[in-house]
């Protein structure tokens, strides 16, 4: 099934080939990045080498979202990802997402040049949410997620992982194009590493072409995650051969957009990957 995603002044063509979604966390306490992008100037920058990188989008998060992390207002929040939005708007000319729960959050980020909303809550947490998505006429991420960043693992359980999953996402489908968004703008995440066990994780991914029937574009993010550290013995840092490990995985098992910190080796990976996926090299006359 291909997805072409067209909005405002954007498209994405997801059928061709695997979408890479840059990483942006404007936080002082992110899992991965450990504040090295609080700077405004640092995070500007480290915008602009993610689009020469090759990022087909970045997503700018002003909120960690880790296990147990603590919870910020809208007005902090916005405080760290308005300016960072505005002046990479300016600079360069692929699409930028903002990445929250809020909706005030999202509205003003959308005015400042962001153009898709990812909201891990699947627009559960602000029931405006949905309303600022459907008046912008933007791609919206809904991700699964058992409980919320606060209680996530404390201990998450599921039947089936893959067939929950599926239900929640069907039901947050089904939610946002009857709030008014539009179901060629919606794209769905698994959620993984938000309230799933080191085994959930890895079902979803050997799984992720069920997800399929949901009839959107999978979107997945595993860069860097602890359930990768658990495999390997590895601190966040160094994780990166593992994180290709998972994106090559989850492209061969159906993923349209990757979702990674390290933009640069992510673009290799899939270039590779789309090519033994598909039999050849796009582009190329060659047999």
């Amino acid at each position: 099934m291909g997805f072409t995603l067209k909005w405002a002044d954007h498209s994405l063509d997801l059928d061709s080939r695997t979408c890479v979604m840059g990483v942006l966390n404007v936080t002082p306490d992110c899992f991965s990045e450990q504040g090295r992008f609080f700077d405004f100037h640092k995070a500007v920058e480290h915008g602009e080498f993610m689009a020469r990188a090759g990022a087909d989008l970045i997503d700018i998060g002003g909120e960690s979202t880790r296990p147990y992390s603590r919870r910020i207002s809208p007005q902090e929040e916005m405080d760290r990802v308005l300016p960072v939005v505005e002046a990479l708007s300016k600079r360069i000319h692929i699409p930028l997402s903002i990445d929250t729960t809020k909706a005030a959050v999202a509205e003003e980020a959308i005015k400042a040049g962001a153009s898709i909303i990812n909201d891990i809550s699947a627009l559960r947490f602000d029931a405006a949410m949905a309303g600022v998505a459907a008046r912008a006429g933007c791609p919206v991420v809904l991700m699964h997620m058992q409980g919320t960043p606060e209680d996530m693992q404390d201990r998450p359980h599921y039947d089936d992982v893959v067939r929950d999953v599926i239900h929640f996402l069907l039901d947050a489908k089904d939610r946002a194009v009857a709030a008014g968004i539009r179901k060629d703008l919606v794209m769905v995440d698994p959620g993984i590493g938000f309230g799933k066990t080191l085994n959930d994780n890895l079902t979803i991914i050997r799984r992720l072409r069920e997800l399929r029937l949901l009839g959107c574009p999978l979107l997945i993010g595993t860069s860097n995650k602890t359930f990768i550290g658990k495999i390997l013995g590895r601190e966040a840092h160094e994780r990166g051969v593992g994180t290709m490990a998972t994106v090559a995985a989850a492209i061969m098992n159906g993923a349209h957009v990757v979702r990674v910190h390290d933009v640069g080796p992510t673009v290799e990976t899939a270039r590779v990957i789309d090519a033994i996926r598909k039999g050849r090299i796009e582009g190329s006359e060659e047999a």
